[in-house]
């Protein structure tokens, strides 16, 4: 059974502690305005789904019940920088598997100013990624820069040294993106920079710099996913996006046995989960309009390039250089600006993501609209590891060649 976003909804995505809010405020907020978008009541979803990493258990039901106090069942994930994106897919297989007609994938994080931890309460013995970072330690040893930028830093050395990726290419990474990001009202940060400023920023990890970071942030994003009879019956083809085909992949050998960085952050089970959504769409990479990707450091733009397919292995410093994934090239990929720019609430981020490609998919994204968009693909990623990749497309109901059925 098809599975189709009706409603999808956030916050602006904010520097920490900028407003004087609780995470059940920002909540409130994203998951009101997904119900207004979807003209629906609370009172017609059936379960919740909640994804946050950084807030205590039971967070979801203390969020959720700022929209209604109905009794429904709120389920909590928490699965790393890829949780949204979980969340949307549990949200999906109920709908898809019959169990519900109306679920609401909800995402929200407050966090702490600064650099992302190691995890593990920042003993690196007991933090579920340190399997991850000991690759990285055996390679390159283990610096004092914060943990996150270092392997992903260390992963675009790697990158450096193989296919002969250059700074320029890195930061030509992050310049797109700050200037998606300032036709976003939602994204953090709104202030385009050239290629020369983001080299010149402060360095962070090398060769990374501030710009080709994402922050912390606090936000969150709620999208409503409905089945095809929903939709018939409350008359939201208009606002209906197909979930074409989804899929989630977790670390394998692949991802260790090299020793290389490359692999540890996660290329191999990106590509794989992009392999099985274009197996089960039977679209390619070719099919693309537009891609909202984890951009968390420059340098995984790139090699989600090279996992989905949009380049060979290595040419992804090529591909961005040649302006082909920004308007007017071959894709448009991050036009909310991504994470370097709209910001990077880990609960929420997956979620932000489909809210962005839904409005692409209904032409409703205003300047940053991407032409004709039909089809979009979102990916996920968080360490430890779980790949998330999503395709959703324009049904051909939606331009009015024919009304949905319970068959899709």
């Amino acid at each position: 059974m098809q599975s189709y976003i009706v409603g999808v909804g956030m916050t602006k995505f904010e520097k920490p502690e900028t407003r004087d809010w609780q995470y059940w405020d920002m909540a409130k907020e994203a998951g009101t305005a997904a119900l207004a978008d979807a003209r629906i009541a609370y009172e017609q979803v059936e379960q919740v789904v909640a994804g946050y990493c950084f807030q205590a258990s039971t967070a979801g039901q203390r969020a959720a019940y700022e929209l209604g106090l109905t009794g429904v069942p709120v389920h909590n994930v928490n699965n790393n920088c890829a949780t949204g994106s979980t969340a949307l897919m549990l949200a999906r297989q109920f709908v898809a598997g019959g169990q519900s007609e109306c679920v609401l994938a909800l995402g929200f994080e407050k966090m702490k100013r600064g650099p992302l931890g190691g995890g593990g309460d920042g003993d690196f013995a007991t933090s579920p990624v340190a399997r991850h970072y000991g690759v990285m330690a055996a390679r390159h040893g283990f610096e004092m820069t914060p943990p996150t930028a270092q392997i992903f830093g260390n992963a675009a050395r790697e990158h450096m040294d193989r296919y002969g990726t250059t700074p320029a290419q890195l930061a030509a990474v992050a310049a797109k993106n700050h200037r998606h990001s300032a036709n976003n009202p939602n994204a953090q940060f709104q202030d385009a920079y050239t290629p020369d400023e983001i080299l010149a920023a402060r360095t962070v990890h090398a060769p990374l710099t501030k710009l080709q970071c994402s922050p912390t942030s606090d936000g969150a994003a709620a999208v409503l996913v409905a089945s095809a009879a929903f939709v018939d019956r409350h008359g939201l083809a208009d606002r209906a996006v197909e979930i074409t085909a989804q899929a989630m992949t977790t670390d394998t050998e692949e991802s260790f046995a090299s020793g290389s960085c490359v692999d540890v952050v996660g290329r191999p089970m990106s590509r794989e989960a992009a392999r099985q959504v274009y197996e089960a769409s039977g679209l390619t990479a070719d099919d693309l309009d537009v891609i909202e990707l984890h951009d968390c450091f420059s340098i995984n733009e790139l090699l989600t390039y090279e996992a989905l397919g949009l380049c060979a292995e290595g040419e992804s410093g090529k591909l961005v250089e040649s302006g082909a994934t920004t308007y007017g090239g071959r894709w448009v990929v991050n036009p909310s600006g991504g994470l370097i720019s709209k910001g990077h609430p880990l609960g929420a981020t997956g979620l932000a993501q489909a809210a962005e490609l839904s409005w692409q998919l209904r032409g409703e994204a205003g300047p940053r609209q991407v032409p004709g968009a039909r089809v979009g693909l979102a990916h996920n990623i968080g360490l430890g590891g779980a790949a998330v990749v999503t395709l959703l497309t324009r049904p051909e109901w939606q331009a009015g060649r024919r009304t949905p059925t319970a068959a899709d």
